[in-house]
């Protein structure tokens, strides 16, 4: 008799019993799994080559796009002019803003921090829709000229591949983080014939580790993708060089470290500005959100036709800041653009990609930063050309290491920049410069962005704080007001050290703040600063002013800091606690904070984490398929201004959770107390169908009095 297999039990039959191939395959998988190599072999391969068929088709369609609004439409009316360049831009934006707003939120943007933010938080789990959505939405934005790359839609499309196939096996989440990983390096490998690249993009940025355990399956995956790149697109690098770079003397290795500084303020710049013209547009409430990449593909044709008249730049079939911009990036390298244009090339492009996803665009930011990088480096080149002609290289050269040195400086990926440009380029000669360059832009990009990168950052904005691929930073949602003790041990400033001594055996405190006769704070004493002095034999009447640490010199927390950033101030010089103090009055003394209290605000960082975690996972498990991350920003006209988060709850549609609020230059995680004020920025989990009932009911005047 045949075998008749059981359900699973806790589960519904499978609707995809109607296609016996696709089951018995999945029979098969589920009775190797045993073998934990062979799975991850096979699996590993299967991403690989779905990650670069899909490349290829990604590439079709943004040519197909491309092609219809830049050579069918215009020569089909000519009596429009050049005009075309605003009406394509628009309607593609328009287009990808349906995609997006009806069909899945998470394609809106660059991309990898979705992939991040999946790998660290939710066991590497995507939408299997998001790599539809996202290769019609980034094509459309691409192709009808928006100022974004391909790096980020296809490592968000690879990955949705490997993430689907994983889920669709039941596999672990540490297996699906793998295969994610592996979607990533394969369309990194397929897009830009770069399989080392994309093997270290996935290892540096998406998983944040470096482990033997993934390096074996995810170079299968990338090798396999690159060879399906290689035979539909040729095995040639993506920019070819006209002539060899190499260092013509010793010297100019002054110059790079100061083209590595240029790189990191420029690549700050972007970053920042980025993010400043995504708060804009989402302030913006008065537009419906799928029609702002429409406003802003507009904004983008608009500024296409403008800057032709007040800068020596002229285009003919497509504006240089528009698309890719591979072509003027190549022109760079021989050489063929002036030291003006290339400044002017440099800020535009900055202008265009923010347009572009700041609006609300699907594209990545490795092509935009290459283009800035190249534009960078070429007007560094041409002025070291002007001033020191006999030691310089072309300009050609720095370009090319201004590419990859503002590449790292917004995405803080040194390793990654470093390769990809070795193998976009196929030219190792000029390999040391490159090298020194990167590290300096990256590590002053890392102080001025205080540890953010254009990927990081927006997850951060969201109350997630990555390192090293997870989730880590839980003490940023605990304040020191929440945890300080506010009834404080003192001492007098003129108590002398006898008495010292015997307070201090009293008490059995390790340091006091010393209060003048005013009862402001003086400074602090420490009983290590007791145990020096008696050595030394001071005279028992010395004064504690003459052994204490003065004010002005002392490290001070302050209410309103988070715990992580107490623990920032106390680690470099091993301080065991700190007086908090007013910020606008520094000697006034509002309690002390030690590590016993912050032991306790860890406890409660932990408690308020894990439950809004369970709340979260309690809720994408019920509905999986139609839950997203919206973001809300509340202006003095919203009634929600000056409520608690418990106050609001009850009036709160049912599927939501507010899960961070961005405030200045703080992100709070929220509980009961924590009351909302004009200028925060709400992240929210939400059911797709209550995103507008969750917005009215925070802009709607009859709200409940605080």
């Amino acid at each position: 008799m045949p075998e008749i297999e059981e359900p699973e039990i806790g589960r519904t039959p499978n609707t995809s019993s109607i296609y016996p191939r696709f089951v018995r395959l999945k029979r098969l998988f589920t009775r190797i799994q045993k073998n934990e190599e062979v799975i991850l072999v096979i699996t590993s391969a299967i991403v690989g080559i779905g990650a670069g068929i899909g490349a290829v088709i990604f590439r079709f369609l943004i040519q197909v796009i491309e092609t219809v609004g830049y050579d069918w439409f215009p020569s089909l009316l000519p009596g429009l002019g050049k005009s075309y360049v605003v009406l394509v831009p628009a309607v593609g934006g328009l287009l990808v803003g349906l995609l997006i707003y009806f069909f899945a939120r998470e394609a809106k943007g660059h991309g990898v921090p979705e992939v991040m933010e999946a790998v660290a938080l939710r066991g590497g789990r995507i939408r299997p829709i998001v790599a539809v959505i996202k290769s019609l939405a980034s094509s459309l934005s691409i192709g009808s000229g928006g100022s974004v790359g391909r790096e980020g839609p296809i490592v968000q499309i690879g990955s949705a591949l490997g993430s689907s196939l994983g889920q669709w096996l039941n596999l672990s989440n540490e297996r699906i983080r793998n295969l994610v990983a592996c979607g990533a390096a394969g369309g990194i490998a397929a897009t830009f014939n770069a399989p080392i690249a994309g093997v270290i993009f996935a290892l540096e940025v998406i998983l944040g580790e470096f482990s033997v355990a993934y390096f074996g399956t995810v170079v299968i995956s990338a090798v396999l993708a690159s060879v399906i790149g290689q035979a539909v697109f040729g095995d040639m690098p993506a920019f070819p060089l006209p002539t060899e770079y190499h260092l013509n003397s010793v010297w100019e290795f002054t110059f790079y470290p100061l083209l590595g500084i240029l790189a990191a303020l420029i690549g700050s710049l972007f970053v920042r500005v980025l993010y400043w013209s995504e708060d804009r547009f989402d302030e913006w409430r008065a537009i419906p959100e799928w029609l702002k990449p429409a406003i802003g593909g507009a904004l983008l044709g608009g500024l296409a036709l403008f800057y032709p008249l007040v800068t020596p730049l002229k285009w003919d079939r497509l504006p240089q800041v528009f698309n890719v911009g591979y072509d003027v990036i190549q022109g760079t390298f021989a050489d063929e653009i002036v030291l003006g244009s290339v400044l002017f090339l440099l800020f535009l492009k900055l202008i265009a990609t923010t347009l572009t996803l700041g609006s609300g665009g699907s594209g990545g930011i490795f092509a935009p930063s290459l283009f800035m990088g190249a534009m960078l480096g070429a007007a560094f080149g041409s002025l070291m050309n002007l001033l020191f002609p006999s030691i310089s290289a072309p300009p050609g050269a720095y370009a090319l290491v201004g590419m990859a040195a503002l590449f790292s400086a917004s995405a803080h990926a040194p390793i990654t920049a470093v390769i990809i440009l070795f193998e976009l380029t196929g030219d190792y000669r000029i390999i040391l410069p490159l090298m020194l360059t990167v590290v300096i832009a990256t590590f002053l990009s890392r102080k001025l962005l205080k540890g953010e990168s254009i990927y990081t950052l927006k997850l951060t904005r969201r109350g997630v704080s990555l390192q090293r691929g997870r989730d880590v930073d839980v003490m940023q949602g605990v304040y020191v007001q929440e945890v300080m003790v506010s009834e404080v041990d003192t001492v007098s400033y003129n108590l002398s050290l006898v008495d010292l001594s015997e307070t201090f055996a009293r008490t059995r405190h390790h340091g006091f703040p010393i209060l003048d006769d005013d009862g402001r704070l003086w400074g602090m004493v420490t009983i290590s600063d007791l145990e020096v002095v008696v050595a030394k034999n001071y005279p028992r009447r010395t004064p504690v002013t003459e052994i204490g640490t003065l004010y002005s010199r002392l490290v001070v927390a302050y209410p309103d800091e988070t715990i992580g950033d107490v623990l920032r101030k106390m680690g470099p010089q091993g301080i065991g606690r700190l007086p908090v103090v007013s910020r606008s009055d520094p000697r006034r003394l509002l309690g002390l904070i030690g590590r016993d209290d912050i032991i306790r605000a860890y406890e409660v960082a932990i408690t308020r984490r894990a439950e809004l975690s369970h709340r979260i996972q309690r809720m994408a498990f019920r509905e999986e398929e139609s839950t997203e991350f919206v973001e809300y920003a509340l202006t003095t006209s919203d009634n929600a201004v000056g409520k608690s988060i418990s106050e609001l709850s009850p009036i709160l549609p049912q599927d939501c959770i507010i899960v961070s609020i961005h405030r200045g230059d703080q992100v709070i995680i929220p509980h009961g107390n924590t009351r909302l004020q004009s200028g925060d920025r709400l992240t929210a989990f939400v059911h797709s169908e209550a995103t507008s009932s969750l917005f009215q009911t925070l802009k709607k005047q009859d709200l409940p009095p605080g």
